[in-house]
């Protein structure tokens, strides 16, 4: 019997363990991350049965109530309720006493077993995770969810394990079986908030209750409410965003998934991402937050994944009821958006896009945010023909360059998406692209303010990146090579170095890293260069440089050609002044290249 207490946003209430699984069996309470690899270290399993049978408590669980939805034949459908925390522990639960197999981490299916000692005294071990031994030992119980089936007879079950344990104490056996089945009747506390909750309240109520401050976010939310869902495809959906992930990070995990998920490998959605079993691209790996922000925003025109959340429910914004129409088109709507999502020629399109642009390198993305809206941005183009198919390319290396240099999604990104994309279904994309470029990127926007955002010590920073990005583009060779381009040293076995070296820097005053290690200061180099410069002061090596360009004889870097040279210290942003710089010149070098950097990618921008 359920005793609960009723308060305004959640009822409190008791399950013991058997009427909860009875529950989740029956489908009355839908646990999503059945449907995910299980984190849990075997070890925890035992741990959270040991506590069980100890009477400890282990924490409560939270459900949501889904809303009661309104049919179409007028009549209303009691909402479901999903389990929201507590994943871990109700499946540790149900593979350890119920015999269910989980989903490791590479998606294989295993079943977590417990021994258990009922003869244990004292500090002796009484809960172990199964090993030979203990199918071998007269001591152990290998696996204790057979005392947990129906048929079990306890009586018989400790006769037979006295016979072969003459030695044991029987009251000591029989009172340890008798504290062990009384698992199934231990109560475990549930907080079940109710529907009218919103998201934001939802995900703060979670972030107090939980012990370790953990934040769910709303893609936490929508895929627990896509897993639960069995009317709409829901589960298989959840699946192939999952598998879609796995297997762009681990394409040969194809091979497991064809073996281990035959009713997968039959639905709509494996043809989509079979290709990912051949690809060698590892530069945007995306993430199930990625690939549901993405889906959403371009099949919904809204930034908000709380929003798909409701609409998943089927709410309808205008009364703020919910109606099962409503659930049905959004969930037929996001199948679409993962569709788009997955197929091979629009993702690798826009890989294409912005490695093209110059970003070939992953640890030159530094917003995953501003990846997901180019990303959108180029579904959009393409599923409304806003603009010519030749143009699409263009508009996102664009946006994704101008969205990077003013940190537009940084901060609070969801909010600015959203009025992105309605600013775009209010005045097209190209209209909206026009005004934001004219109204960003003034000439004090690149004359000042970029320059400033120059002044960093950050090697990640946008600036710095769309900088590299620049060069790049423009197929620039690195600082005192003919031959060497900047691509290749950041994708095969270049490093950053010091123009003027920290070694030098140091020794001449500056030796605070806010000094040494400033961007401008920074210069993608080839290692052989780097060895002979050393600590020597700019105006040394690189008149050494410029010396042999008359003698034929090279010394430092490759470069025999006086024109080459100076054509050299330009692609890099480096004032040809260096040849002449010392330590006092520092300051004015800095300032001087941010300037040149700046101009460097203003151009590049205007050139793509």
């Amino acid at each position: 019997m359920n005793m609960s207490a009723v308060y305004d946003k959640y009822t409190v209430t008791q399950y013991s363990v058997n009427s909860l699984l009875g529950y989740i069996e029956a489908g009355d309470i839908a646990i999503p991350e059945i449907q995910r690899p299980f984190v849990w270290k075997a070890t925890q399993v035992r741990d959270l049965i040991d506590s069980l049978y100890q009477g400890y408590p282990t924490g409560y669980l939270i459900i949501w109530q889904n809303p009661n939805v309104r049919l179409k034949n007028g009549k209303e459908s009691v909402g479901k309720k999903i389990l929201i925390d507590g994943q871990q522990r109700v499946t540790a639960l149900m593979t350890a006493i119920a015999g269910y197999s989980i989903l490791t981490e590479d998606y294989q299916k295993r079943t977590i077993k417990i021994a258990f000692n009922p003869a244990a005294q004292g500090d002796e071990e009484r809960f172990a995770v199964q090993t030979p031994v203990h199918l071998k030992s007269n001591h152990w119980i290998p696996d204790i969810s057979e005392l947990f089936k129906p048929e079990f007879s306890m009586r018989k079950f400790i006769n037979n394990y006295l016979k072969n344990n003459p030695a044991a104490d029987e009251d000591l056996v029989d009172r340890a079986i008798s504290q062990l089945l009384s698992i199934k009747n231990c109560q475990l506390g549930a907080i079940i908030l109710v529907p009218q909750l919103d998201i934001s309240e939802v995900t703060e109520i979670f972030v107090r209750i939980n012990s370790q401050g953990t934040r769910l976010n709303e893609a936490d939310f929508a895929m627990s409410k896509i897993a639960a869902d069995e009317k709409y495809g829901g589960t298989l959906l959840r699946r192939a965003i999952d598998y879609f992930c796995h297997l762009a990070v681990d394409p040969a995990f194809y091979g497991q998934l064809s073996s281990n998920d035959k009713e997968f490998m039959q639905s709509e959605y494996e043809p989509k991402l079979r290709w990912l079993k051949d690809k060698r691209e590892d530069i945007y790996d995306p993430d199930y937050n990625d690939m549901l922000r993405v889906s959403f925003m371009h099949m919904f025109g809204r930034g908000k994944l709380g929003d798909l959340v409701s609409l998943l429910s089927g709410r309808d914004f205008q009364d703020r009821k919910y109606k099962e129409e409503i659930a049905q088109d959004s969930f037929n709507k996001l199948r679409e958006g993962v569709h788009n999502f997955m197929n091979e020629y629009h993702f690798s399109q826009f890989v294409l896009a912005f490695k093209s642009a110059g970003f070939v390198s992953s640890k030159m993305l530094n917003s995953k945010m501003t990846l997901d809206f180019a990303y959108t941005i180029y579904l959009l183009l393409q599923k409304t023909n806003q603009v010519s198919k030749n143009e699409i390319k263009r508009y996102i290396q664009k946006w994704f360059v101008l969205s990077n240099l003013t940190g537009r999604y940084i901060g609070s990104p969801e909010s600015q998406m959203d009025r992105d994309l309605r600013s775009i279904a209010e005045k097209g994309f190209v209209e909206f692209f026009r005004e934001n470029e004219q109204s960003m990127l003034t000439d004090s926007f690149w004359e000042i303010r970029l320059v400033q955002n120059l002044e960093t010590s950050s090697i990640s920073s946008p600036y710095f990146n769309t900088y590299i990005a620049a060069q790049i583009f423009f197929g620039d060779r690195s600082l005192l090579s003919s031959s060497a381009k900047v691509a290749d040293l950041i994708t095969v076995m270049g490093d950053v170095h010091h123009i003027f070296p920290k070694a030098y820097l140091v020794e001449n005053g500056f030796n605070d890293k806010r000094w040494y290690n400033q961007v401008a200061n920074y210069t993608f180099l080839d290692a052989n260069v780097n060895r002979i410069i050393l600590k020597k002061a700019p105006g040394e090596y690189f008149s050494e440089a410029l010396g042999q360009c008359d003698t034929g004889i090279p010394v430092i870097g490759t470069i025999l050609d006086k024109n080459m040279f100076y054509e050299n210290l330009t692609a890099n942003c480096v004032p040809h002044s260096v040849v002449q710089m010392t330590a006092k010149d520092y300051p004015d070098f800095l300032t001087e290249r941010r300037k040149l950097m700046a101009k460097k990618i203003r151009d590049y921008y205007y050139a793509l």
